[in-house]
């Protein structure tokens, strides 16, 4: 089974209609996406910047690691369900989206480089801990994280247009063959 051929059978379940159609339960978990998607990458700001040396210089990075990661947690994990359920209402719509797929890209990318920080640079936060000018390799991973969740969001908030929509043709090859098209042959 392709993965296009799952969102048609998810779309066609009662939940996914039931949500979708929802006078209020959509918009509510839309609401709760946004604002755990803030609670994250606001506190996420505030130690990507420490990263970076501009903000909470005198605060040793180890205790706004600390301080803010059950926070950020909290808020990534509801952010991910009410993600999933945004997804669940609308499944063949936003498969077939150049920017839900582009924001998937930059989620792995963002992904990745929390991962790269977690296991690599922060190893050593013994020795940088303190200090106002952290080293190139965690300044390095702040500044990914703020370009990737600024992408994130952008990609994220113009899956709500229906800019390049599968149902929307001609269009280019490359932007049917990204969004994952079902075009048929021209007569």
């Amino acid at each position: 089974m392709s993965l296009l051929a799952f969102c048609e059978w998810l779309a066609a379940t009662q939940g996914s209609i039931a949500l979708h159609e929802s006078l209020y339960m959509y918009p509510l978990v839309e609401s709760v996406h946004v604002l755990a998607l803030c609670l994250f990458v606001g506190l996420a700001v505030i130690l990507d910047l420490r990263l970076l040396g501009k903000l909470l210089r005198d605060v040793p990075v180890s205790q706004v690691i600390a301080r803010l990661l059950p926070w950020t947690a909290g808020g990534f994990v509801v952010m991910v369900i009410t993600g999933a359920l945004l997804f669940y209402a609308i499944p063949i719509r936003t498969y077939q989206s150049v920017w839900f797929r582009a924001k998937v890209i930059f989620l792995i990318l963002a992904g990745i480089n929390v991962y790269y920080f977690h296991t690599r640079v922060e190893s050593s936060i013994a020795q940088w801990d303190t200090a106002v000018i952290t080293p190139k390799a965690a300044r390095r991973a702040g500044l990914f994280s703020l370009v990737l969740w600024g992408c994130i969001i952008v990609a994220g908030r113009f899956i709500a247009y229906n800019w390049f929509d599968c149902d929307i043709q001609p269009q280019a090859a490359i932007v049917n063959w990204f969004a994952g098209c079902v075009v048929p042959p021209a007569q």
